[in-house]
């Protein structure tokens, strides 16, 4: 195989398996087998271009229309010209398809459906990485800034992840651009010439008389080394992360919480990045699935973790110690025996579309059966997966406690301890005015706290005219609970997190909770619990009874039965309902449940809950023109950075190409290599000098560029080359002139160190003559336009006073 067929080969495979790092977005992954195929085919069009032409832009443009033309066949066959060309009704199609993959990707939780529209984004991506990759590494034969759209791949892929791409993705993505960088290795090596390793060399190995001599086909000791160098390279980037605690959590081990058997922090991804996405998906999917042997689950909330931190901006996480799963849970922070307690069992099992670090369960555990590398958090009571671990497909066994305080233990709790206060009431000074305001009047006339948080809850869900609503926007920060509390309609966060945030303002300790609703029963005494049962809701803290539930968002979960109020003594009360889980058939119409009034609601005056989904979201996404200015704003991110190096390589290979063997040829084949000479001294710092004369600029390139004998000697030998074509009467052909020009760039390249060979590489200062030569040009237009209407103008007068001639 020629070396452009080998780095032809190695292209193709790099891109693929950078590639292999979006795999784990899309479920299923059989877009990737499209895309390998249609890949081979614009990467084998360029090879069979290459070996009939060596023109590049006939390269790029045959593998660029191959693309289009495949990407039609596959997408959009029946809206084509002959099922082949891609005419108006074709381009519609694509357009459709790009707007609907941009609405998919906004709608959907990671794995996504492949649908066409996504599909088509994934292949289409792929093939416009490859031909970049193919067009830098192949045609160009420069193999590493081909690795700067493999990093774009590779960041995209990791970027949707939510940093989820693991260590897997990014030793195949640095492995194929290795293979790459070692195929462009061998390839400059080979062009040297034949290198014979001694008697060795003959065929069968018999020439050093031992059998297992090298083979003529055998790689080259400099190839080897190479191929050890890489391997052992990154080899270490792999391994050092591993090793130092410092780095853990890094790009290779993912987001999840560090440290050993004996501690550690948690570093884990806010569970709120994707909450409102789940409650918005177009269609729900079941997460979770358990038994339980509790006679009510109304109340069986499953929490994930709790946000204690409002630093403003945000409810987030405190960063606190984290240690080995106990065989049984220490004692809740803050329960006393005095309090009723019911402990329950229950097991579940979550699906394998769903993956989350932290792992749901009822609050407060107790104990925890489960496999797989699960850490505890003893503040929070949760578990949290260690090094990749998550709930895809786990199933585990929790026990926990059903608190039943009543509501003279609430309203008489004593003072928290001054410790907790101070932690669970901070708020930043960003906080505004009306929120404090908005809870003292809300409050007023409550004589404790309990009967403060509970004016709160019934102020959001029935009296204060909030609506539920998941299409506003998410901001969680300061001015985006004062703004909650003006427009008053929101989804689960804001309500959480202005009532904990309202709380911490009269003194109450709070913090929010995430995790499901109880879900909805389904046969055989299991429970369901959809993607869109994903919830937030605050808890408050009581001494005596430890952190409460509450629940300020209407229509949604539970209100407790502690802040119910008390029923008359010949009307018992009846708990409500449990919710129905979107996971239902969604319906058209509106429920009797959407109709109902909230206060009709909560007293349980609305007969069923009906089963229904939510409704799919009407933004329809970004338009087709801020999808394709997105994208040519991304080429044009990754192209425009490397046009001067493309233009200085395209320039040098103009210059050093082969010339005819006549005395014009010759000479203007002499002055090009010597201008390049020039062009890369100036490159490497040595700038030009128009004034000298060939034979003392040379002597300036040496003693400035520090030149060792051998480029010393080539740089004189052409100076005296230019020297015959400009001043002999029949200027004789020098032979090597090309070779010469390389040998001196690669001795100024080693005269400038690293960061001089990289500015000579992407920004090299001969780049400012395209600039001169537009500046030319347009001053030469400039001035025929101006010579020809001087002359216009001189002739016009003349043209007026001649007389026209007259027939016969």
């Amino acid at each position: 195989m020629s070396g452009r067929g080998r780095l032809a080969l190695c292209a193709f495979a790099a891109t693929l398996m950078a590639a292999g790092a979006l795999l784990p977005l899309v479920d299923p992954a059989t877009w990737i087998v499209q895309a390998a195929v249609l890949l081979a085919v614009q990467s084998g069009a360029g090879a069979l271009v290459r070996r009939w032409s060596s023109a590049r832009a006939l390269t790029v443009s045959v593998q660029a229309v191959v693309a289009v033309v495949a990407l039609t066949v596959v997408f959009a066959r029946d809206h084509a010209v002959a099922g082949l060309l891609p005419g108006p009704d074709a381009v519609q199609r694509f357009g459709l398809l790009l707007t609907a993959g941009a609405d998919d990707v906004g709608q959907y939780a990671i794995p996504a459906p492949a649908t066409d529209g996504i599909r088509l984004m994934l292949v289409g991506g792929v093939l416009v990485i490859g031909l970049l990759v193919d067009v830098l590494a192949v045609t160009f034969r420069s193999a590493a800034p081909a690795g700067l759209p493999l990093l774009a791949l590779y960041s995209v892929a990791a970027g949707l992840s939510g940093g989820g791409a693991s260590w897997l993705w990014f030793l195949l993505a640095a492995s194929g651009y290795l293979v790459l960088l070692l195929a462009e290795g061998r390839d400059r090596l080979s062009q040297w010439g034949r290198v014979f390793g001694g008697a060795g060399t003959a065929r069968g190995g018999r020439g050093t008389g031992r059998p297992d001599g090298p083979t003529r086909g055998g790689p080259l000791a400099p190839v080897r080394t190479g191929r050890r160098i890489g391997v052992v390279a990154l080899g270490i980037a792999l391994a050092v992360p591993a090793v130092l605690p410092s780095l853990d959590g890094g790009l290779l081990s993912g987001t999840g919480p560090s440290g050993g058997t004996g501690g550690g922090m948690i570093t884990a991804v806010n569970p709120l990045v994707s909450l409102q996405d789940n409650l918005t998906q177009p269609e729900d999917r079941e997460v979770l699935s358990y038994r339980t042997n509790a006679t009510e689950t109304s109340q069986l909330y499953l929490r994930l973790t709790s946000l204690d931190d409002f630093d403003g901006e945000s409810w987030k996480l405190t960063e606190r110690p984290i240690g080995d799963v106990p065989d049984r849970f220490p004692q809740p922070n803050g329960l006393s025996g005095e309090v009723g307690t019911t402990e329950i069992t229950t097991s579940i099992s979550a699906s394998d579309s769903y993956a989350q670090v932290w792992l749901p369960m009822p609050y407060p555990a107790t104990g925890v059966e489960t496999e797989g590398r699960w850490r505890y958090e003893s503040a929070g009571r949760t578990l949290v997966g260690d090094k990749g671990q998550t709930t895809k497909g786990v199933q585990y066994r929790v026990t926990s406690l059903i608190v039943n305080p009543t509501r003279r233990q609430l309203a008489d709790a004593p003072d928290a301890p001054a410790a907790l206060v101070r932690e669970y009431t901070r708020l930043p000074s960003s906080l505004p005015a009306d929120v404090r305001s908005t809870a003292a009047r809300v409050t007023r006339g409550a004589t404790n706290d309990y009967e403060r948080a509970v004016k709160l809850q019934d102020w959001f869900a029935v009296e204060g005219g909030f609506r539920y609503d998941t299409e506003v926007s998410s901001g969680t920060g300061a001015a985006a609970i004062s703004q909650f509390l003006k427009n008053k309609e929101g989804f689960c966060v804001h309500f959480s997190f202005s009532m904990a945030a309202m709380a911490r303002t009269l003194g109450i300790p709070a913090r929010v909770a995430v995790g499901f609703t109880p879900g909805a029963p389904q046969s055989g005494g299991v429970m369901s619990v959809g993607i869109r049962d994903a919830h937030a809701w605050p808890e408050l803290y009581f001494e005596g009874v430890g952190w409460t539930r509450f629940e300020p968002t209407p229509t949604r979960g539970s209100v407790p039965e502690y802040t119910r109020p008390e029923a008359p003594a010949n009307q018992p009360s009846a708990p409500p309902e449990p919710e129905a889980s979107a996971a239902a058939v969604p319906s058209a119409q509106p429920s009797a449940q959407d109709s109902c009034p909230p206060q009709a609601r909560r007293l349980g005056e609305c007969g069923e809950p009906e089963e229904q989904g939510a409704a799919a979201p009407t933004d329809s996404g970004p338009p087709l023109g801020t999808v394709l200015l997105v994208a040519a704003g991304v080429v044009a991110v990754v192209l425009i950075p490397l046009l001067p190096l493309l233009w200085r390589r395209r320039v040098r290979a103009r210059r050093l190409g082969t010339a005819g063997r006549g005395p014009e040829e010759v000479a203007a084949r002499t002055l090009a290599v010597w201008a390049e000479i020039i062009d890369t001294a100036w490159d490497h710092g040595i700038a030009p000098d128009e004034s000298q004369t060939p034979r003392r600029t040379a002597g300036r390139i040496v003693r400035l560029g520090e030149l060792d004998e051998a480029p010393a000697d080539a740089v004189h030998r052409v100076a005296g080359a230019v020297e015959q074509v400009l001043y002999a009467a029949r200027p004789l052909p020098t032979a090597g002139l090309a070779e010469d020009a390389a040998r001196i760039r690669e001795a100024l390249a080693a005269s400038v160190g690293r960061a001089g060979r990289l500015r000579a590489l992407f920004a090299p200062r001969s780049a400012v003559r395209v600039v001169w030569a537009v500046t030319d040009a347009w001053a030469a237009a400039t001035g025929r336009w101006a010579d020809r209407r001087r002359r216009l103008v001189a002739c016009w007068p003349s043209a007026v006073r001649r007389p026209s001639r007259q027939r016969g």
